[in-house]
């Protein structure tokens, strides 16, 4: 299951990476529909991810 989370988390940083490059609205503090679309994906996934290592470690 992390490694799954993992994996999708990956993926979501891949996808809003690449929007990025090729959108001429998004930029580091604004972002169009799809890309915060993308990056709210990405950053609900990193949280999911990180949590997920703090609580293994405890």
């Amino acid at each position: 299951m992390a490694d799954d989370l993992y994996r999708r988390y990956q993926d979501a940083h891949t996808a809003h990476r690449e929007h990025a490059r090729t959108c001429s609205t998004c930029t580091d503090t604004s972002r169009c529909l799809d890309g915060g679309r993308l990056f709210e994906t990405f950053t609900r996934l990193q949280d999911a991810y990180l949590n997920r290592q703090r609580q293994q470690r405890r």
